[in-house]
């Protein structure tokens, strides 16, 4: 408890971009790995009617990566900012 108690805001932000950026790993790989899996299936997926349950599937996938690319971005910046300035 006291753990949590002395962390600084920019501790917190450390923390969480660490998180975000297993996350973005992890999501990047499921990502690839769907996407081989829909070129190497598509034809017969399309034959067998279930081709646009993958899609949107890759769909819901990539726009996740996309916005979990700017949270890391936004969560970024404010590290910087919250980085005390070093004195000379």
């Amino acid at each position: 408890m006291s753990d949590e108690i002395s962390k600084t805001p920019l501790d917190h932000v450390t923390d969480t971009l660490s998180q975000l950026k297993e996350m973005r790993h992890y999501s990047k790989n499921n990502v690839e790995m769907l996407t081989t899996q829909w070129l190497l299936f598509d034809g017969e997926l399309s034959k067998l009617r279930r081709a646009e349950k993958i899609e949107g599937l890759m769909i819901s996938q990539g726009e996740f990566y996309d916005a979990l690319e700017a949270v890391i971005a936004e969560l970024e910046e404010l590290q910087v900012e919250l980085k005390p300035v070093a004195e000379e």
